[in-house]
């Protein structure tokens, strides 16, 4: 921390001489070792480097120095990391020391990562204690507010595991068990991660929705204070998207959940796109980042110093665009030293040492702490934008501005600036009335209220009603008939396609009702009506569908719809393609 003595322990066959560099690489000072220690001193914040001898007999040791934070960061802060506690630091030490960075960093909420089968290895049977309890008790410790996530199925539950449990009261009692067991320290809670993907399922939207209405009833029977998060998108898929919607599953979450790597000039379109189904509750955008690649050698799969200056300065861009756009959540991904082919994600080494992302971090969530945007101004020329939130750094409610530019140039503030910092929090000069503006983001600290004359952020969507009801509708497919790209099953022209339509009751009593189907006109679809559906038990009503001979290439959807009297109104909607 800014104003610490700070002092490094090396190896006993350590150099006697090394750099103390900083950012931009630039030689400090020379520093002796002595005693096996090397003795830096007091720095200001920043990100350093001690290096010491040239190509293969260097040795290097990263660092950090962050400002002391000068008050509790607001619980509903936007700034939130994706930490994997359970999954990537195997001991209570280790993560201890990680929650700790969390802190210092200025975060709050944090997400984990958990395997449905390792708490409940066979049906209806819950282990007594594992990793995931050890996670759940340190960050509670810590003050850090916990999103889990499940991955996968148990085998039981489906032996295809990337795949949804055939039967949804699987899902439903794990929910319930887990916000359950977790009450007091586990505050939201995503079913099921990535499901509109591949590797995760390449589950279609109709199927998404059934899913998250049933681990919804189940997460709220466990504890009904719990944050019920929509099993996260992974992609922007218009058809899933679509399908998604029609299936109104809205009453189901308290937060729309959503990841993107996407281009940050892409982020207005995304977000359109999304907030178009959100239904107006609060996106929560639980992975996120730009790709930067490792290169160099393969053993530690490090970046490039141009390229970890690359990422930290996307780090605080990315922050700074999801929140503008109306992200009340917004994790980054990801905090741990954590790979996938040639891509690099983590913002800490394997040994917990930091890349200059950490250090970004920590800036984004000290001045952006509780912020919300209030509008942008247009740089001259098009070369960049200055973005405002409303915030509270160091617990003062001010204007924060963020800006960056293609090109150097002077940009006169709107108003008397109180303070400014890069994006590694390092104070920056703003006393004649301007900052300089260049590719890496700066941070303006202005009087609340001072800056006026903004464009206005995207508006958030039109807050949609209704109440979950207990009956849940699931149309069950073979998974070979899915086509992904349409979130669609496939259907030959006159073809009779016959499957089971489960009805799940959810509920404390005995339901009774009925089911209809629409369909365009030309299309048959055939269903049994009359149910009565026992609590926790499901129903299997056959249905049959068959197309026209002349079957377009558009999709095509049916809709199944619910009478349950005082037990309302389910519905399920799912959509054809000609083979």
């Amino acid at each position: 921390m800014a104003g610490e003595k700070i002092v490094i322990p090396v190896p006993t066959n350590s150099p006697g001489e090394w750099r103390l560099t900083d950012y931009e690489t630039n030689t400090l000072r020379n520093v002796s070792n002595k005693n096996q220690k090397l003795e830096l001193g007091p720095l200001s914040p920043g990100y350093y480097e001690l290096r010491s001898g040239e190509g293969t007999n260097s040795a290097r040791i990263s660092f950090g120095v962050l400002s002391r934070l000068q008050a509790p960061t607001p619980m509903d802060s936007p700034v939130s990391m994706d930490v994997g506690m359970a999954w990537f630091f195997p001991n209570r030490p280790q993560m201890e020391q990680v929650a700790s960075l969390c802190t210092l960093a200025g975060m709050n909420r944090v997400r984990d990562r958990l395997m449905w089968e390792e708490m409940e290895p066979k049906r209806g049977e819950f282990v007594s204690s594992n990793r995931y309890d050890l996670s759940a008790e340190v960050q509670t410790a810590a003050g850090l507010q916990i999103l889990q996530v499940s991955h996968v199925s148990a085998s039981w539950a489906n032996p295809v595991s990337k795949r949804f449990p055939t039967d949804l009261r699987d899902i439903h009692s794990f929910c319930r068990e887990m916000t359950k067991r977790w009450q007091g320290k586990v505050v939201a809670f995503e079913p099921w991660n990535e499901a509109d993907i591949t590797v995760f399922g390449g589950h279609t939207g109709s199927e998404m929705a059934s899913l998250q209405k049933a681990a919804y009833l189940g997460m709220k029977a466990g504890n009904s204070n719990i944050i019920g998060c929509l099993n996260v998108f992974a992609i922007r898929r218009a058809a899933t998207l679509k399908d998604f919607d029609h299936n109104e599953a809205w009453p189901y979450f308290d937060t729309f959940n959503l990841h993107h790597y996407e281009k940050l000039q892409n982020y207005p379109s995304l977000y359109t796109d999304f907030r178009a189904v959100s239904a107006g509750k609060p996106m929560w955008v639980t992975e996120c980042s730009v790709h930067v690649n490792w290169s160099g050698d393969e053993r530690l799969k490090e970046l490039s110093e141009e390229d970890a200056r690359l990422q930290s300065e996307r780090l605080t861009k990315t922050y700074a665009l999801s929140i503008y756009q109306g992200a009340a959540a917004v994790f980054y991904f990801v905090l741990p030293h954590y790979v996938e082919r040639t891509l690099q994600y983590g913002i800490l080494r394997s040994d917990l040492t930091p890349r200059p992302a950490y250090v970004a971090a920590a800036a984004v969530g000290r001045l952006l702490a509780g912020a919300k945007p209030r509008g942008r101004i247009d740089l001259p020329e098009g070369k960049g934008q200055a973005y405002c939130f409303s915030a509270e750094p160091d617990g003062k409610k001010s204007d924060v501005l963020i800006l960056w530019s293609k090109d150097k140039l002077e940009f006169k503030l709107p108003a008397k600036a109180r303070e400014a910092y890069d994006h590694l929090g390092r104070a920056v000069n703003v006393q004649a009335g301007t900052v300089e503006s260049d590719s890496a983001p700066k941070f303006v600290v202005l009087d609340a209220g001072a800056v006026k004359a903004l464009i206005a952020p995207p508006k958030p969507a039109k807050v949609l009603g209704g109440k979950p009801v207990p009956i849940v509708l699931q149309p069950l497919l073979p998974e070979s008939d899915t086509v992904l790209q349409k979130s669609a099953y496939k259907i030959a022209p006159s073809q009779k396609k016959t499957f089971p339509l489960y009805v799940y009751n959810f509920g404390m009593s005995k339901s009774s009702g009925t089911i209809s189907a629409t369909a365009p006109e030309g299309w048959r679809v055939e269903c049994k009506g009359d149910v009565a559906v026992a609590p926790g038990e499901r129903h299997e009503v056959s249905v049959e569908v068959q197309p026209p001979a002349e079957l377009g290439d558009a999709e095509t959807e049916v809709r199944f719809n619910g009478d349950f009297g005082a037990d309302g109104k389910p519905l399920v909607s799912i959509r054809f393609v000609k083979e």
